[in-house]
């Protein structure tokens, strides 16, 4: 706009010059060209300056959460041989089932089994919470009742029709409701059940 107004205002000038006569109706075509170039300019107006980019949103860094610490594929395993342990602890339980028992009289294998079931009751109270999934004696009668969970009962026999099912008490079974196992806090490996024992001297 600043370069049509300059051109403008050099052709008015030399329309006034004496020697441009011969040329004046050139120069007034010119200066009207230039003139109307102003006049769109003027109604135009600058030309939109690009919008500013969005200024980037601040980085802001999320929270690290804690990656638990693998637990090893053995841990479970090295909970039961611990809570076997236990069991050899308390009631000589391992030392019990790998004892051949068969040169010994059964009067000899009772002695030695009241004090293992002794010790092992112990354990299993000390680790287990164990209640007879069915109340009732065994022998007596008992209705099994619409909805029951399968895998508490073992119906045997004539077993027709639909639930509920009447009949008797044969074993009434065992459930845990709370389990307590030994914890362990290494278990790069299995650990022993019972340690050997050494006199030394």
């Amino acid at each position: 706009m600043k370069i049509a107004a300059v051109l403008l205002v050099l052709l008015i000038a030399s329309l006034l010059v004496p020697a441009a006569a011969p040329v004046s109706q050139l120069l007034t075509i010119a200066a009207l060209v230039a003139a109307l170039s102003v006049l769109a300019f003027s109604f135009v107006g600058k030309a939109p300056e690009p919008a500013p980019e969005p200024a980037p949103k601040p980085v802001v860094a999320e929270a690290v959460k804690p990656v638990p610490a693998a637990i090893p594929q053995n841990h479970a395993q090295a909970e039961v041989v611990t809570l076997l342990g236990v069991f050899q602890e308390k009631g000589r339980f391992i030392d019990f089932l790998m004892e051949d028992i068969t040169p010994y009289d059964d009067s000899q294998v009772g002695q030695v089994a009241r004090a293992v079931h002794q010790g092992c009751k112990e354990a299993l109270n000390e680790h287990f919470h164990i209640e007879p999934i069915s109340p009732g004696g065994e022998g007596e009668s008992i209705t099994v009742p619409v909805g029951y969970a399968a895998d508490e009962f073992r119906l045997v026999g004539n077993l027709a029709g639909e639930a509920p099912f009447a009949g008797k008490l044969v074993h009434q079974g065992w459930r845990t409701t709370s389990v307590k196992l030994p914890r362990v806090l290494k278990a790069d490996r299995l650990p022993p059940i019972a340690p050997a024992q050494v006199e030394v001297g």
